[in-house]
């Protein structure tokens, strides 16, 4: 199961460090229109209302503040992107997309469901000589907007499982329950040997039933031959409780 590195309370919200692998290939990509018109920028994680994206090779001279503006290239997808850079953390950037009505239709259309689940590959069958941590049974990814962790015991009993979208998060625990949230904060921890993302998560006081109702939309549209169906029944279940 995954490191939980830090569990902090406060008067309002309770927040916790974790760390995840990191699939070090994505199809999703982000190019600039004119400044760095030459390097290609990871997509990292992305919602209707902004971006993350990360240079893997080389430095970047954007600010914050700075107008941002180039496409987004998704396989055989390309949107045209406008916005403002957010903040700044060494060759990352947070990007937040133009408040425009026009452009926000183009950028759900984008980032439909049909669109996500045609980008979901189960990791866990793919060919790339992964360091997996221990207990995680079946990871599934769509670029850069959900990923689905899921860790059983060593008798196969599914000890939990790990919903991201797109900046949201479910979770359910043995002993514990669900749980719903939102992703504060992302980063790379890079060692000799592994590649992970360390994220910040912010946990609601109750549960978030939007969160859960996305959730299982999403459950409901995994193709059947990336996830055993009594996996797939066992999740139902435990996020219509």
């Amino acid at each position: 199961m995954e490191r939980i590195l830090n569990l902090i309370k406060t008067d309002h919200k309770e927040t916790e460090k974790r760390i995840f692998p990191r699939f070090p290939y994505s199809y999703l990509m982000f190019k600039g229109e004119s400044k760095h018109a030459d390097k290609v920028f990871e997509v990292k994680d992305i919602s209707y209302t902004g971006m993350q994206i990360s240079l893997k090779d080389g430095g970047h001279s954007y600010v914050v503040g700075e107008k941002i503006t180039g496409n987004l290239h998704w396989r055989e997808l390309t949107l045209e992107t406008d916005g403002e850079v957010k903040w700044v953390q060494g060759a990352r950037l947070g990007i937040s997309f133009k408040k425009d009505l026009k452009f926000q239709r183009k950028v759900t259309e984008f980032l439909s469901f049909k669109n996500i689940i045609k980008s979901m590959r189960p990791i866990h069958k793919s060919n790339f000589a992964l360091d997996l941590p221990v207990n995680l049974k079946y990871w599934l990814r769509a670029d850069g907007q959900i990923e689905i962790f899921i860790w059983q015991h060593n008798d196969l009993v599914t000890a939990k499982f790990e919903i991201i979208l797109m900046r949201k998060f479910v979770d359910w625990e043995d002993g514990k329950g669900l749980r719903t949230g939102k992703i504060l904060v992302s980063r790379d921890v890079d060692t000799p040997l592994t590649s992970e993302d360390e994220l910040l998560f912010e946990i609601d006081e109750g549960i978030d039933e939007e969160k859960v109702n996305l959730a299982s939309n999403v459950v409901d549209l995994i193709p059947i031959e990336y996830l055993p169906q009594d996996i797939v029944d066992f999740i139902r279940v435990k996020l219509r409780q």
